[in-house]
């Protein structure tokens, strides 16, 4: 009937190499696209707010806020599915 869901590690090691893939992994399509385009945003809009003196990760530190609760987000809710079905 459903396929059993992935483990929610495998799911949390691809989340943590390609940003959006473990929402995708979990089924939540739109979820990837709207988290990746905050991701996205944000990490222009702290760009443009910040000068040329901070460090890469301060320049973009609304994008990789973003990405560490897409991380932790995918994690989640593949435990979460993952009990469901256990």
């Amino acid at each position: 009937m459903f396929a059993r869901p992935l483990p929610p590690l495998l799911v949390l090691a691809v989340a943590i190499v390609l940003p959006g893939m473990g929402q995708v992994l979990n089924g939540m399509l739109v979820r990837a696209w709207v988290m990746l385009f905050f991701a996205l945003s944000l990490g222009v809009v702290t760009y443009h707010l910040t000068t040329p003196e901070h460090s890469f990760v301060g320049r973009h530190a609304g994008g990789f806020f973003v990405y560490a609760i897409m991380v932790m987000d995918a994690y989640l809710w593949a435990r979460y599915r993952r009990a469901l079905t256990a």
